[in-house]
């Protein structure tokens, strides 16, 4: 069994929101982290692998959709624990009809993300109210300790509250449809604009202040779980970040992935394109920055669509050839491994998300640079052999995130019954569950024993039941994998999803817990989950 100075860790992937407790308004907020990495501790559990968390432009509902690249959205504030709000009665300074608004969103089945913002932001500017009031005007310690804080992240948060102050001043319309100065980022109009709207910057600030202060309150509450963030390879066009450096991004055309085995027709995201010319000329500042701002907040991060940090896929608006770039692989993979040390210089675990069309160029550098990609278990086949069989998870490689799935795909036991014969054969035949069939055929063949069939519960006609969901997640366990996340829903066996990819409906990104997360440690399926899987950590060392 491998054995490195990273050791074996074992976790789950769970977006925040979907963690909401009995106390939260209505989704998984910054103050309920604590709450559930106490679960995952004692099932043994060390990661938790989280989706971003930026701040998402106004109607979004998927944490892909950031206006920003470095700031926390103020929809994870836990409200009631803003010194401000408990300075004004907490809840007391809400009206009736505002108070039933928050039972109603933490009793709904699925997270309401309009209705949670807007009761959080009316709190939130009630709050900022009493701050600029009480504390900024008076210069208290407090008004001190903000400042301090602004100072400290002015490379980052300067741009970002500025861009949000005039994105709320222009009715949140895009940037590009501001007015000239504004939209062109010309420096007379941009130090006009931090004049004019001194106070809605200031607001802004405050906010991320806020959401860092509760942030670091739930690390120390985390402890020895790890948290890791989810680095999204872009951001939104009407971003902070594309706003403010227009000069670093292609805004005639979009990225996109090119035709695949999933897709004969490609992707187009809609997403404005690096001018990596131009950000290798700067020495990579932009990139850099997001790494460090993701080792601030985080233990280690995911980087998402990390082939397209060596080669990124150019649809041109026109309608002109699509193209990568860069255009050739000797500057694709300098490219790519300067930037993945970048991400691998700032103190934090780094996960490469290499899943899709990945050449093996760019697979043979990651193994150079010793950083992990993702071994998920339903696609871990030899393709191009006769019967395209699994491979064993035993023999994963160390250096390796074995996993059953993502947030984009079909949960464990939704895969199981959308298999058809030939795929669950194929699973069937792996070692470790021929090794279960063959240990039932020994218990069964044992005088005395109460007749059984043997293959039941491991044949390719069965239906996903908790025996085979068991035989799955300890096979990740024993892989030979460092480390091992696992989607929650798989945990449990569940066919709940968070997303359904390249569709737009009013479920996506709303999943949330059957139960409050405070509930967990007495819950009896949770109690069951718990033993289940510190045994299995125990039995293959994942500390």
């Amino acid at each position: 069994m491998p054995d490195s100075s990273r050791g074996r860790r074992a976790g789950v992937l769970l977006p925040l929101f979907s963690a909401r407790s009995s106390r939260s308004w209505g989704i998984g907020e910054i103050g309920d982290v604590g709450v559930f990495a106490s679960w995952l501790r004692d099932a043994g559990l060390r990661t938790w692998l989280m989706l971003p968390i930026n701040e998402m432009s106004a109607g979004q509902h998927s944490p892909y959709s950031a206006m920003t690249a470095m700031a926390i959205d103020p929809i994870y504030i836990s409200v009631p624990d803003v010194d401000d709000y408990a300075a004004l009665g907490g809840d007391r300074v809400l009206d009736a009809t505002l108070r039933d608004e928050i039972e109603a969103v933490r009793s709904a089945p699925r997270i309401e993300w309009d209705r949670v913002r807007a009761l959080k932001m009316h709190a939130l500017r009630l709050s900022f109210t009493r701050f600029d009031r009480d504390e900024w005007s008076a210069q208290t310690p407090r008004a001190q300790a903000f400042q301090t804080w602004v100072v400290s992240q002015a490379w980052w948060v300067e741009d970002y509250a500025l861009f949000r102050a005039l994105h709320t001043y222009h009715g949140e319309r895009p940037w590009w449809e501001w007015e000239e100065g504004n939209r062109t980022h010309r420096p007379d109009a941009i130090v006009q604009a931090r004049q004019a709207l001194v106070r809605e910057v200031r607001f802004a600030q405050y906010l991320q202040w806020v959401a860092d202060e509760q942030w670091r309150v739930a690390r120390r509450e985390a402890g020895d779980v790890m948290l890791l963030g989810d680095l999204p390879f872009m951001v939104s066009a009407d971003s902070a970040d594309v706003w403010a450096r227009q000069h670093a991004f292609d805004l005639t055309a979009s990225i996109g992935v090119p035709p695949d085995a999933f897709s004969a027709s490609g992707q187009d995201w809609g997403l404005p394109v690096y001018r990596w010319d131009v950000i290798a000329d700067e020495d990579y500042e932009w990139i850099h920055q997001r790494a460090r701002r993701y080792a601030d907040l985080y233990g280690g991060f995911r980087v998402d669509h990390l082939v397209g940090f060596y080669r990124t896929y150019a649809i041109p608006l026109d309608g002109s050839p699509r193209y990568f770039v860069p255009d050739t692989l000797r500057a694709q993979l300098q490219q790519g491994e300067t930037i993945m040390g970048m991400f691998g210089s700032v103190g934090a675990r780094v996960f490469a998300e290499d899943l899709g069309t990945v050449p093996d160029e760019v697979r043979e550098s990651l193994a150079r640079l010793k950083l992990p990609g993702y071994r998920v278990l339903r696609w871990e086949r030899e393709w191009h052999k006769p019967g395209m069989p699994f491979r064993d998870p035993l023999a994963f490689p160390p250096i390796s995130v074995a996993t059953t799935g993502t947030h984009d795909t079909d949960t464990l036991a939704a895969w199981w019954d959308t298999a058809d014969d030939v795929e669950r054969a194929a699973v069937l035949a792996m070692p470790w569950f021929v090794s279960l069939r063959s240990a039932r055929a020994v218990s069964a063949a044992q005088p005395g024993s109460s007749p059984i069939l043997v293959d039941e519960g491991f044949a390719v006609g069965s239906p996903f039941s908790d025996e085979m969901r068991d035989a799955f997640l300890e096979l990740l366990f024993a892989s030979g994998s460092e480390d091992v996340v696992v989607p929650l829903q798989d945990v449990f066996g569940w066919r709940d999803r968070v997303n359904v990819p390249a569709t737009v409906d009013d479920r996506n990104w709303t999943w949330t817990l059957p139960w409050p997360i405070d509930a967990m440690a007495s819950h009896p399926e949770c109690l069951e989950r718990t033993r289940a899987i510190a045994s299995w950590c125990a039995r293959y060392r994942r500390r």
